[in-house]
Order: structure tokens, then sequence, then C-alpha cells
């Protein structure tokens, strides 16, 4: 089993690409989001003090963490911001690292795809075995966020500051998959990256 890290900044079209992988491989995807949302859960290893940090009122009636309200408390407080990822980093590699032994074990999938925006910052390439850069042209990524997530040009800004630049990307990445174009052209690049090894063939 193959382990593969997949990034690229915010409209690169990450979500879209492992839409197709997951369907025409034999493959388990997971991304850093999801495991982050399992163990921010009541009960789980993160919800208490991240509740005691930012306070209970980022909690919904059920007692479950609103990730809008969370985003909202630390978006412009970066101490707050390290302290949360000092939490959350640690324990998505922890949930992630017992998946990987878990498929390892049942030894029934050829990949093992693993979706982070830190994949490089939180030092990924010591779990994985290569490291997939989704890029796409500054303007192309500018107008998916305004048509697919209704943002605005000063939110796509703040968020495109804090992330790393494409020349970074591409030093860390083995594989560069270029999404500026049609999915089509994505995913024949990543048919050539992964071998055409598809629906499951060994």
């Amino acid at each position: 089993m193959k382990i593969i890290g997949i990034t690229g900044g915010v409209g690169a079209g990450k979500s879209a690409l492992l839409s197709y992988i997951e369907e025409h491989y034999s493959c388990r995807v997971i991304l850093a989001d999801q495991a982050a949302h399992q163990v921010e859960q009541p009960g789980e290893v993160c919800y208490d003090e991240l509740v005691a940090l930012l306070g209970s009122d980022i909690c919904d009636e059920q007692g479950y963490i609103v990730k809008s309200k969370m985003a909202d408390r630390i978006f412009e407080n970066s101490t707050l911001l390290k302290k949360v990822n000092a939490l959350i980093h640690p324990a998505v590699k922890k949930y992630i690292l017992g998946e990987i032994a878990a498929e390892k074990k049942k030894a029934e999938i050829d990949y093992f795809f693993i979706e982070a925006a830190l994949l490089i910052e939180e030092r990924y390439d010591l779990i994985c075995d290569e490291l997939w850069y989704i890029r796409a042209d500054e303007e192309v990524r500018r107008k998916r966020l305004r048509d697919s997530r209704g943002y605005t040009d000063e939110k796509i800004d703040a968020i495109m500051e804090k992330q790393l630049s494409g020349e970074e990307f591409e030093r860390h990445c083995a594989v560069v998959i270029d999404n500026s174009s049609t999915l089509e052209a994505a995913i024949k690049q990543i048919d050539a990256a992964l071998g055409g090894s598809r629906n499951g063939s060994r």
C-alpha cells in the first residue's frame, strides 16, 4: 500500500480530483479536516481543551463544537490559532496513523491518500511515500472561490496570504498536477502518475 499526501492552495480543485481517485482506484482517502472534526467531537481527545481554550459559546445546544464559530474566534487571533493548532494537529496525525495501520493490516487497497492544507508544514513527508501538489493559476483559483463559495476578494486575499507559495509547494512535492484548465486534463495527469492501475486492478 502506497501512502500519498495531497496538498495545494485554496481553490486548486483538490476535492474534485480526490473524488475521481476514490471512484476509480483501489484506495482510501482521508481528509485532515474530517479527521480534525472527528477529534473535536464530545468525548474525543481535543474536545475539553478546545472548549476550555475558546469558550463554551463555540458549541451548539447539544454541546457540539460549531466549526464556523471556532473559525471566527481564531481567524484574526494568531496566538489562539497557534494554541488550537498545537492541540489539533498532533491528534489528527495520530488518528491518521491509526487508520493507516488498520488499512495495512487489512491489506485490501493499493493506495492511501491523505489530503491536508498543512501537509508540508506538519511534516507529513515523514508518513507518506510521496507528496503531490495540486496547482492551479491564481486567477483560476480566485474565480472558483468567488463562484462556488461566494468568497469576497478580501477573504480570498486573507486566506492566500497564509498559505505557502507555489514554488514552496513544488519544492517539497514529487508530483505536480496542474488543474488550471479542465478536469479531464488533470485526470490524465493523475492516471499517468498512478500508472493507470484503475478500478482496483493490481
